[in-house]
């Protein structure tokens, strides 16, 4: 009796999982739309799933296959997912028609996870408008001038660190995210906390937690994705509870301590705590050229919202994330791309020389005067984005123009959702010539202008692009100029060449690892 229950539940479980696959097909045949089929139960993305290549191939083999459509579908395990392939059609996505793609997709339930789903990337509609204009004024030109002095700080840390490893070879991943957490632990924590010595301290650790997924966690990743219903009430959690509970401990006992001893310090946990007594104003950044073009978005209202300190955690946390994981991708591919390419590391190392001729230290000021340090890291994020994509629901019924000449339109209802490619667009040698050459000289005055608009998009576009880019883009410049002004980055027996991406679910990550070898400079 019990085997016929067996054999009868998976057999219905099997017919399920048969009629989603052929009604996500029938849901892109009846509209047009052009898609390969994938296999049923996890459509096209079975091979990140499983490890054997990264989910930015999964991404792209779509993108590639059916060149010329402005949209095809992307069958993401059992849901049907337009990929948007045409740029002009992005831009009126993220800007132009944004009021009818105004949230992300929820990856993670509030419910399921408070602080990532409590997070301002999953927060949706108005409740996300008034968080992000709460925390609009947290990154402001002058708030991160005030940070800028924290990471000179760690970075200095981390050169007098390698000078005595100058006959090793360089775990490149290792020591970035060292650099990742101590930064932000100094500026949004307002921890003093040094990795490359205290290499098991708590936060670090907390940091590795959370990205390392384990066979079982990228189970749950699938599975929440496929049954996202089911996930919620089941309470199924990725993240390791001791590692969600240290941010929310630490968050809560450090406000509590700066309230009691009345402790002030120019970090996120300061400017959260402002923003909850609704204390927390914009500053007029004169000369300030770093604006987003939809700051004007988030205009303080007359009655503004009170956040709980469980939401303001959830800000923090986040913002530890995107510090942590994203902008050590960033680092780790431009030190591995710079040990690949000598010349441009050389002509990067004059101009940091020129730099220092004329300056005394970097400021906030005069950092934006390295325009070849910018071109770097412009042509690091347009060649290994962090982003993948930009991903939107639609939230209020939308026409979709024709996917090709001759088509027709296509009908998109509440729920429904997009992705904006990122990294497939900035990798399309018909919008970047030579795409896999590393070339800083693209984002150059004289060449800049060739570029395609929504050709390149690493911090996202339109009033959901990323809040903290001015933090991050600093955060990147301070290390790769130190680095380069004090030591050769040059190739080991381990350095791949060329780089070939680990396969994973998201994160980027160099094949093998990440080595360098160190010179030190005269």
């Amino acid at each position: 009796m019990i085997v016929e229950i067996i054999v009868f539940l998976l057999t219905a479980i099997l017919a399920y999982f048969l009629y989603l696959y052929k009604w996500v097909h029938h849901y892109f045949d009846k509209r047009g739309i052009k898609y390969l089929p994938g296999v049923p139960i996890f459509g096209n993305i079975l091979n990140s799933t499983f490890l054997r290549n990264h989910l930015f191939d999964d991404l792209d083999r779509v993108y590639q296959a059916f060149p010329g459509e402005r949209y095809v579908g992307y069958i993401e395990g059992t849901m049907p997912i337009l990929i948007i392939r045409d740029p002009e059609l992005i831009k009126s996505i993220t800007i132009k028609d944004f009021d009818h793609f105004v949230d992300h997709k929820e990856f993670f339930s509030e419910e399921v996870e408070p602080l990532f789903g409590g997070s301002l990337i999953m927060m949706k509609g108005e409740r996300w408008h008034d968080m992000r204009t709460t925390l609009s004024p947290a990154f402001t030109g002058s708030k991160m001038r005030k940070m800028l002095p924290f990471m000179t700080e760690i970075s200095s840390n981390i050169v007098n660190h390698l000078k005595g490893r100058i006959d090793e070879d360089i775990d490149v991943e290792d020591l970035i995210r060292r650099y990742t957490s101590d930064v932000i632990a100094s500026a949004a924590f307002g921890l003093q906390v040094d990795s490359v010595k205290d290499k098991e301290n708590k936060f670090y650790k907390a940091g590795q937690n959370l990205f390392n997924f384990n066979a079982w966690q990228r189970f749950l990743f699938f599975f929440t994705a496929v049954f996202p219903n089911l996930s919620k009430k089941i309470g199924i959690q990725i993240f390791p509870a001791e590692t969600t509970d240290f941010f929310n401990h630490l968050v809560s006992s450090t406000m509590e301590h700066r309230e009691k001893n009345k402790i002030e310090r120019p970090d996120m946990i300061q400017l959260l705590m402002e923003a909850s007594r609704g204390a927390l104003k914009a500053d007029n950044d004169a000369g300030d050229t770093t604006s987003s073009p939809t700051d004007d978005s988030f205009k303080p209202k007359t009655v503004q919202r009170q956040w709980t300190q469980t939401e303001l955690a959830g800000q923090v946390f986040i913002f530890f994330v995107a510090g942590y994981e994203s902008s050590a991708t960033a680092l780790v591919m431009c030190v591995h791309e710079l040990a690949l390419n000598p010349d441009i590391q050389e002509k990067l190392y004059q101009e940091i020389i020129r730099f220092k001729e004329e300056h005394e230290q970097l400021t906030y000021e005069n950092i934006s005067t390295l325009k070849y340090l910018d071109g770097v890291l412009n042509e690091t994020q347009r060649k290994w984005a962090a982003a993948l994509i930009m991903d939107r629901v639609c939230n209020k019924p939308y026409v979709l123009p024709p996917p090709r000449e001759g088509g027709k339109p296509v009908h998109l209802k509440p729920g429904d959702i997009v992705y904006n490619l990122v990294n497939s667009i900035q990798m399309d040698p018909q919008y970047h010539p030579n795409p896999t050459k590393f070339d800083p000289e693209r984002f150059s005055d004289e060449n800049k202008h060739n570029m395609k608009p929504f050709t390149y998009m690493p911090f996202g576009m339109g009033p959901r692009n990323c809040i903290a880019s001015r933090f991050a883009l600093m955060e990147l410049k301070v290390i790769i100029f130190d680095m380069v002004y004090n030591f050769r980055i040059v190739k080991c027996s381990k350095t791949t060449d060329p780089i070939e991406l680990k396969p994973h679910p998201f994160n980027i990550q160099p094949k093998n690892g990440s080595w360098v070898g160190l010179e030190l400079r005269a």
